[in-house]
């Protein structure tokens, strides 16, 4: 395939994302390592995918960067939201905010929860901690994502904390989600393994990077035989599904 992505990326607005994960570092990082598309998805919180989107572009990077979050359910469980526009990821990130539990963030213990521009200058730091679960249901996610012209993705769907087997102990197969997050699909899929997952589904491979050195694992990645060739393609099929 012509082009390589990497769709799970942690700022530094998350409070276990690395301080080094800024929007010019995340996106020079990404051009480094010939990544064409890339997706931030903060926890719970959209605020510095415009800050990426904006980095890229005054460097004049040849990078495609797409908004969005991962969500934690109220069955704590984490599901990738994907949006088309900045405006649709700000409106979804003001929602999933404002469903979180009030808890304040302790810095000392999880970390900064920093705002930032897309030059690094500091915009302020979100207080409520952003790790926690929300108000929203497994149940409500591809409706919600839906209806801002988003996707919904079961998260790293192979891990044993925060994925839909080690929380809910199965797939939830009557939510339709057409797209999958698998860590690591070579071992998951090994022998025919968990066919409920792969059948008519898409499955992507993620790196859910909180330093920068962790994005070498995102990409490039391969789709399907026959799939898309360039990255638009790619978004066209993404969001139709």
């Amino acid at each position: 395939m012509a082009f390589s992505y990497d769709l799970h990326i942690h700022s530094c607005l998350s409070p276990c994302g690395d301080d080094d994960m800024t929007p010019p570092n995340i996106a020079n990082m990404a051009a480094l390592l010939g990544l064409d598309l890339i997706a931030v998805t903060d926890h719970n919180s959209c605020r510095n995918a415009g800050a990426v989107m904006a980095a890229a572009q005054k460097m004049g990077l040849p990078l495609r960067v797409l908004a969005g979050m991962e969500v934690t359910t109220a069955e704590e469980v984490h599901v990738v939201c994907l949006f088309p526009t900045l405006t649709a990821a700000q409106a979804a990130g003001e929602e999933v905010e404002a469903a979180l539990l009030p808890v304040k963030n302790k810095p000392e213990i999880f970390g900064r929860q920093r705002i930032l521009g897309p030059e690094e200058e500091p915009l302020g730091e979100v207080e409520n901690l952003l790790i926690n679960a929300t108000s929203l249901s497994i149940d409500d996610l591809p409706g919600f994502a839906r209806g801002y012209g988003g996707i919904a993705i079961p998260a790293h769907v192979d891990r044993t904390s925060n994925s839909v087997f080690a929380n809910l102990g199965y797939f939830p197969d009557y939510l339709n989600f057409p797209v999958a997050e698998v860590w690591k699909p070579e071992e998951f899929f090994r022998d025919g393994a968990h066919p409920e997952v792969r059948q008519g589904r898409l499955i992507l491979k993620n790196s859910d990077a909180h330093r920068l050195e962790d994005m070498k694992e995102g990409g490039p990645c391969p789709w399907p035989e026959g799939g898309p060739e360039t990255a638009e393609e790619f978004l066209a099929a993404l969001f139709g599904r």
